[in-house]
């Protein structure tokens, strides 16, 4: 029989592993997506939107969908989801991999300020300047209400969710970034601290290359801890390899 694998996706790497996969003879591949984004990116394979229901109903439908291996690629800071897709994968003895990519370091010229929450974001930034580039996703802008004095220059990919704050600026875009774009960007609105959550990669990396041309501030959120007994994989590789999938 082929062996059925549930990817709980909505990053690059789900789609990445999601194309690995299908290139594979003889597995089958479903990549389950929040539904939170109205345009995700192209994925292959089977795809269902929406949630299980918590823990019992991914177990559930593990069971249902006869899957055998669970492969959790959502967002660093996905923590519902995850500690779910644990807990889930206990219950039914299923094999499940979480793929996180590497999170970011600062270098020795970053001037960065590590914090374990919005909140305790918003706490910093009366103390590191006005002007605040916001890109922490379109949730969680409730944290920065009572700002009412600072102007927010908020980026993400689909309009924000209200309550935010009351001097907001919107910037509606989908990375990759560029280091140029990025300077201009903070040069432009004369930015004088930038705030973003510890998501890893690429994609969005360039701001803070950018922020460090203008020793700027960085706060940035750390991503909440693993499940325990939880471990991640940094790439497609890893998980292809931990699954016994390897292409030969």
């Amino acid at each position: 029989m082929s062996p059925h694998v549930l990817i709980l996706g909505g990053t690059t790497e789900a789609r990445e592993l999601a194309a690995a996969l299908t290139a594979l003879p003889g597995v089958r591949v479903t990549t389950s997506l929040a539904g939170r984004v109205t345009r995700p990116g192209t994925v292959t394979g089977d795809i269902r939107i929406g949630g299980f229901g918590g823990a019992d109903g991914l177990a559930a439908w593990l069971r249902e969908q006869r899957v055998d291996a669970l492969v959790d690629a959502t967002h660093p800071f996905a923590e519902a989801i995850t500690a779910n897709a644990a807990r889930a994968a206990a219950a039914t003895g299923v094999p499940a991999v979480v793929l996180r990519r590497p999170g970011w370091r600062p270098g020795p010229q970053d001037r960065w300020y590590p914090v374990g929450s919005l909140a305790e974001a918003a706490g910093l930034l009366p103390l590191l300047g006005p002007r605040v580039f916001l890109t922490t996703g379109r949730l969680g802008l409730a944290a920065f209400t009572h700002l009412t004095e600072l102007h927010f220059v908020v980026r993400s990919v689909e309009l924000p969710e209200p309550p935010m704050p009351p001097r907001t600026e919107v910037l509606l875009a989908r990375g990759p970034f560029t280091v140029d774009d990025e300077t201009t960007l903070l040069t432009t609105h004369c930015i004088d601290v930038v705030v973003t959550k510890d998501s890893g990669g690429a994609a969005t990396a360039a701001k803070l290359t950018a922020a460090r041309r203008l020793a700027l501030p960085v706060v940035v959120v750390r991503r909440p801890a693993l499940p325990a007994d939880v471990t991640a994989v940094p790439d497609v590789p890893a998980v292809l390899e931990r699954l016994g999938l390897s292409p030969r």
